[in-house]
């Protein structure tokens, strides 16, 4: 039986390796076979040398993801405990922090929280149009804007174009109080709720009083063309196939074209084909397009949210058979 304590500045830093969250210092008990104690400004673990060692090298992870900046979440946490369990598979953290995408200087920078987060970034990076379909809680439309602000700032592209369809609205859209753009800004909240919380308020006003960030629904991109633009379609599982066909023809010169969607939520008529099944099962062969595939396991909101996507999953049937 050994003992390891690590010590540090004071209990708010140590505490924040583990998201303040002890159940997480009960997951690395039972899955290394250790005893961990948290108190005022350290951390001690009992056990044997090998399991000694392998919380060591978890708390290594996690300190040098903080001293990068990286927020440790809950996510951040099980991902080095996995990567260090017996028979791990799973990537280290300092693996998946690599891929940091740079939105504000007054922001932290953004990072995957799972293996397949960061494909799915390395995708969008390496493609010039890409798929990502997936269950609600992956990061898929969040980490898309935070590669477009990114494609912004480093002067890749001249504008960002993020669009979704109003399916929900239908003929009642009309009928709803106020102006156009009030009328469907409750559609595009989600676009807005990630540049707001990627970029600084008044810097966000100014890109869009500009133009260079745009939010309109998918119906505003009929007979356009968008060049050296970032273009995010968002919700893609409830555009119909000729939606969807006239969405990606839009693509000009210069551009990246990043579509998301979750075909186990789709709004249309039954009688109705997505086009988000028809694009994935049409164009998953052709170059220069990328395809990538979340699972439960990405999903990165509360815990039990993974847990509720698993359960439906298997009582409905996954309709992802059907791309």
């Amino acid at each position: 039986m050994e003992t390891l304590t690590l010590e540090f500045e004071n209990a708010r830093i140590a505490q924040s390796l583990y998201a303040g969250d002890p159940k997480l210092l009960k997951d690395l008990e039972a899955r290394l076979g250790v005893r961990a104690t948290a108190r005022d400004g350290w951390i001690r673990f009992e056990g044997e040398k090998p399991a000694i060692d392998r919380a060591r090298s978890v708390f290594d992870q996690l300190q040098t993801a903080a001293k990068q900046g990286v927020s440790i979440q809950r996510q951040e946490f099980l991902q080095a405990l996995d990567s260090v369990s017996p028979n791990a598979s799973a990537e280290p953290l300092s693996s998946l922090i690599e891929t940091k995408i740079h939105c504000s200087p007054r922001k932290p920078p953004v990072v995957p929280r799972t293996a397949g987060q960061k494909s799915y970034l390395q995708s969008i990076q390496s493609h010039d149009i890409t798929f990502g379909v997936g269950p609600a809680g992956t990061g898929k439309t969040y980490l898309a804007v935070a590669c477009a602000v990114a494609a912004l700032k480093q002067e890749k592209i001249k504008r960002i174009v993020l669009t979704r369809p109003a399916v929900e609205a239908g003929e009642a859209l009309g009928f709803l109080p106020g102006a156009l753009e009030e009328k469907i800004l409750p559609y595009l909240r989600p676009l807005y709720d990630a540049l707001h919380d990627l970029l600084e308020a008044e810097e966000l006003q100014k890109l869009m009083d500009r133009n260079i960030i745009e939010i309109a629904p998918l119906a505003y991109m009929r007979g356009r063309t968008l060049g050296n633009s970032f273009v995010i379609l968002d919700e893609a599982q409830n555009t119909t196939a000729e939606q969807m066909l006239m969405f990606l023809t839009r693509l000009g010169i210069g551009s990246k074209c990043v579509v998301t969607g979750d075909v186990t939520q789709i709004d249309l008529p039954r009688n109705k084909l997505s086009g988000l099944v028809e694009a994935v099962s049409a164009l998953r062969d052709v170059q220069g397009i990328g395809m990538h595939f979340f699972t439960e396991k990405d999903v990165v909101r509360h815990p039990l949210v993974q847990s509720i996507v698993l359960a439906y999953k298997d009582h409905r049937g996954s309709r992802e058979s059907r791309i």
